[in-house]
């Protein structure tokens, strides 16, 4: 996959994919104007919503209707590595949701393939919290 990227002045790095622009920016204490998110909340987004994906075709397969399913992400950070050692996802579903699908789609949103390209020390949390 080919990704063009160019420069849109001060902290703007862009890039084009795929016909698609997809905008950065840093925020004003890095000496950006905050007009768009950082690349790497961007890497983070790309982590919850590649999981978000592998979710929806899984319930779309089973005929579950996903209008009330969400997924949350938090991220534990060392600062001695300087590095993200745990994602925390929480995949809140509806009060019906089948209980007989739980551990299967906690499985399928860990089979992503964002995270499968990540390093394998860092550790995925992810489980499923029902809504009432």
């Amino acid at each position: 996959m080919a990704i063009e990227i160019f420069f849109e002045g001060t902290k703007k790095v862009n890039a084009i994919i795929d016909g698609f622009t997809v905008k950065t920016d840093q925020p004003v204490q890095s000496g950006g104007e905050n007009s768009a998110p950082a690349p790497f909340s961007l890497f983070l987004a790309s982590l919850g919503t590649c999981a978000g994906i592998y979710v929806k075709g899984f319930c779309d397969q089973r005929g579950i209707d996903t209008s009330a399913i969400r997924i949350s992400m938090d991220s534990v950070y060392d600062p001695v590595q300087k590095m993200i050692v745990k994602f925390i996802m929480l995949i809140h579903v509806p009060v019906d949701f089948p209980e007989q699908y739980e551990a299967a789609v906690v499985k399928t949103a860990s089979m992503c393939a964002v995270k499968r390209h990540l390093n394998p020390s860092i550790e995925n949390e992810i489980t499923i919290v029902r809504s009432s």
